[in-house]
Order: C-alpha cells, then sequence, then structure tokens
C-alpha cells in the first residue's frame, strides 16, 4: 500500500511539473508584444553570429538558430526584425521586438537597465591586423598613436575608451557596422580593427584571408539574451527554455553547425 502511494505521488509530481512548465511556455506568449510570437531584434551583420544568406533575405547564424529554437520550446512562431546596433536598445524600450538575440554582452551597466536571461556563450575581444603587416602590433597598448576601429556602442568601443581613460593615445574610428571597419582596415584607412573573438575567427578563418587576429582578451565575457527592465516572466521562461535546450544538447549543436566546435560550454561555467 505505502509503495502504492510512493508510485502515485511520484506521478503526480510529475503530472504537476509538466503541466506548470506547459503553463509557463502559454504564459510566454501571453507577454509578447504579438500572442503567439516572440519577436527578435537583431543587427543581421556580423557574422556568423547573425546575417543573411545569399539569397540577401533568409536570415542564418548562431543567434538566428538559438532564436529559433527558442521559440520552438517556448510553443511560439518567431519574427526578426533587423535593427542598426546603434538604435537596437531604443528600439527594445519602445516595445518594438520583446527581446535582442544579437551578441549582446552581459555587463553591469546593461544589467542596470534591462534584464537579462543566462549566459549562453562566450566571447572575448580581439585585435585583427593585415597580414604582413608592417605594424608589431600584439597588445593594445601597442595601439598607441595609431588609427583603430570598431562598432560605436559595443563592448568593443567601452573598451578602447576606457584604455583611452588610462592614457593610450591612438585615433578612433567608430562605424556604425562591424563590415564599414573591415573595408576601411582593407583599404588601409585603418591600422587595426577591434572586436568580438567570435566575429574575428570568422573574418581569419579562409586560408586565404587577408587578416590575422594578433592579441586575445585573457578577460572573458559572454553573451546574454535582453529583454525589457520589468518583463520577468518573460525573462524567466527564456531562461527556463535556454535550460531545456541545453539539457537537450541543441545549443551544443548549434555551436558545432556554426562554429566547428564547442564554443557554448564554459558559458556554463
Amino acid at each position: 500500500m505505502k509503495a502504492k502511494n510512493v508510485i502515485f505521488t511520484v506521478l503526480l509530481i510529475l503530472i504537476t511539473c509538466s503541466s506548470f512548465y506547459s503553463c509557463r511556455r502559454s504564459e510566454a506568449g501571453e507577454f509578447t508584444i504579438q500572442r503567439g510570437v516572440l519577436t527578435v531584434g537583431v543587427e543581421i551583420a556580423y557574422p556568423p553570429m547573425e546575417y543573411y544568406a545569399e539569397d540577401g533575405v533568409t536570415p542564418m547564424g548562431f543567434d538566428v538558430e538559438l532564436a529559433k529554437a527558442l521559440a520552438h520550446t517556448l510553443n511560439l512562431s518567431v519574427n526578426f526584425v533587423d535593427t542598426p546596433w546603434d538604435l537596437i536598445f531604443t528600439r527594445l524600450n519602445g516595445n518594438q521586438y520583446d527581446c535582442i538575440i544579437s551578441s549582446v554582452s552581459i555587463t553591469q551597466a546593461r544589467q542596470a537597465s534591462y534584464n537579462f536571461s543566462k549566459p549562453y556563450i562566450s566571447n572575448s575581444l580581439a585585435i585583427i591586423v593585415p597580414k604582413n603587416s608592417r605594424l608589431s602590433i600584439t597588445s593594445p597598448w601597442q595601439l598607441a598613436e595609431r588609427t583603430v576601429g570598431f562598432q560605436a556602442g559595443t563592448t568593443a568601443d567601452e573598451f578602447m575608451q576606457e584604455l583611452g581613460r588610462g592614457g593610450l593615445r591612438f585615433v578612433p574610428r567608430m562605424y556604425n557596422t562591424f563590415f564599414q571597419s573591415i573595408n576601411d582596415l582593407q583599404s588601409g584607412r585603418i591600422d587595426a580593427v577591434v572586436t568580438d573573438l567570435l566575429v574575428a575567427y570568422e573574418i581569419v578563418a579562409s586560408p586565404d584571408s587577408p587578416y590575422e587576429i594578433v592579441w586575445i582578451n585573457p578577460e572573458d565575457e559572454k553573451f546574454g539574451i535582453c529583454i525589457r527592465r520589468g518583463n520577468d516572466l518573460l525573462t524567466t521562461v527564456i531562461s527556463e527554455a535556454l535550460d531545456s535546450l541545453w539539457e537537450d544538447g541543441t545549443i551544443l549543436r548549434i555551436s558545432y553547425d556554426t562554429f566547428g566546435m564547442d564554443l557554448v560550454s564554459s558559458a556554463r561555467n
């Protein structure tokens, strides 16, 4: 009799937990700006994290696949809103999408203004220069008196500003998109680009790439899903859905599909 009671209790708990998670997934749709849809802000100009396929219409990349998997787990469809980086946080606050899944580093300053999910991938900063450059640059301090490009409003921007406050004298060139900085690096208008390591890997991956990585920041940073401040329920269910995607191996699979290696597991440590 006791054994039957134990079995019944366990089954009841499992059913309750399953119903609770299904309810939470349903609630997620109630707290999105369009019912049944997860609307995602993304700057689709940052390969391999987010970019357009050759047709110029279909979004691809790690963040895109993560957003699709996340929406599926929450029983929602997904809608991507391509947004310039310099407007991406403003438009989140303006309710133009539910969240940003676009290589957003979790920083103290951003956490003061926005909700964040648990991290889903680790990142760092890197310096890219042309191969066979006449300049000897192996650290940020060797950027002194050089013209350095970086995308405005990113952690690369914040990093270079901090170095400037610390006494590094350099010529800054801020760009609206990452590709603009690479174009100027290629043409010789700037000496180096500071950017996310995950993106730098993509730029130098090809054997005939004209660029090389000469420095990687030993300090780690992590990307998370950025949500409007105060939307705590959506934050919770997104983090729970991320847990599910970790447990079933989906995030690791997306990493191998995108990078050919595991660049995500360290984000859980």
